[in-house]
């Protein structure tokens, strides 16, 4: 018997389900061939997050192994699975004791890291196209808007059936707020904030609330430099200070692609918010 653990008694699938919804990263560890005796059979399971165990592969120095092992990738931030080796014998000794089965197993070691937050506020020309994009990867994506005429199924559409989320890989969530600002609070720790409403009120008061709150990964803006100077402008006379404003990027994207075509915009955003999710994963990568 090994010696109880965090979550043991929670199903394994159950585990990794409650561990995504709340942002937690895992390694799902396989027990994926085994040879000659072992503890479990091929296709026992346990999932492996920083501080707790679900399920078992078996138990002793094949089961401690893989845990150490696994909280390495989490450390390290690792995206590609591993294979995990072990004999089974006397002779095979680690610090974690001796298990004399006397089999060899492999174990397949999946790192199910966080799913990155994207939130866009204005589901205009550019908005809509920027919506396509980003649906086709894997993220929660929030798409925002004020007016409900710019929700309707048949413009943006429903996951798995029509409209432009209808090949969505993202988790969406189309949300009709009067005050868009109010959807901040709502919004998962390290979202990405993209702000291209139709009204410079709107895109003001949303940049203002994202800079006081801290769970806010980035804010980008959409718009001239004309605009951004009268936005620093107000955002001053609203207590930001250069700290403040310097979180904001304007105009959001990359230089490469330069385009002024909504669909040619929604490619060079999407580019520079991929690019802040990776850095963002390097940064943190027991988070990300």
């Amino acid at each position: 018997m090994h010696p109880a653990r965090p979550g043991l008694t929670m199903d394994w699938l159950d585990a990794l389900q409650d561990l995504r919804a709340r942002r937690i990263p895992a390694v799902i560890v396989t027990l994926a061939t085994v040879r000659g005796h072992a503890p479990r059979n091929g296709g026992a399971k346990m999932v492996v997050s920083p501080d707790a165990v679900h399920g078992t592969v078996g138990g002793g120095n094949l089961e401690q192994t893989a845990i150490e092992r696994a909280r390495r990738m989490l450390t390290h931030g690792s995206a590609e699975p591993e294979l995990l080796a072990l004999t089974l014998s006397d002779k095979a000794v680690t610090e974690y004791g001796v298990q004399c089965c006397g089999g060899e197993v492999t174990m397949l070691l999946e790192p199910i890291r966080v799913t990155p937050a994207v939130a866009v506020f204005g589901l205009g020309h550019v908005g809509l196209e920027l919506a396509r994009i980003l649906a086709r990867h894997e993220l929660d994506l929030v798409l925002v808007d004020s007016r409900a005429d710019m929700l309707t199924e048949e413009r943006v559409g429903v996951p798995g059936r029509i409209g432009v989320l209808s090949d969505a890989v993202a988790r969406v969530r189309v949300v009709h707020a009067p005050v868009p600002e109010a959807t901040l609070s709502e919004l998962t720790p390290g979202a990405h904030v993209l702000v291209m409403t139709h009204d410079h009120v709107e895109d003001l008061a949303i940049v203002d609330q994202a800079l006081r709150a801290e769970h806010i990964a980035s804010i980008g803006l959409i718009g001239s430099a004309s605009k951004w100077a009268r936005f620093r402008k107000r955002l001053r006379e609203l207590g930001q200070g250069d700290a403040d404003l310097s979180r904001v990027t304007t105009p959001i994207g990359i230089p490469e692609v330069s385009g002024k075509q909504p669909a040619a915009i929604a490619v060079s955003v999407a580019a520079r918010i991929l690019q802040l999710i990776e850095e963002a994963a390097a940064r943190d990568p027991a988070a990300s």
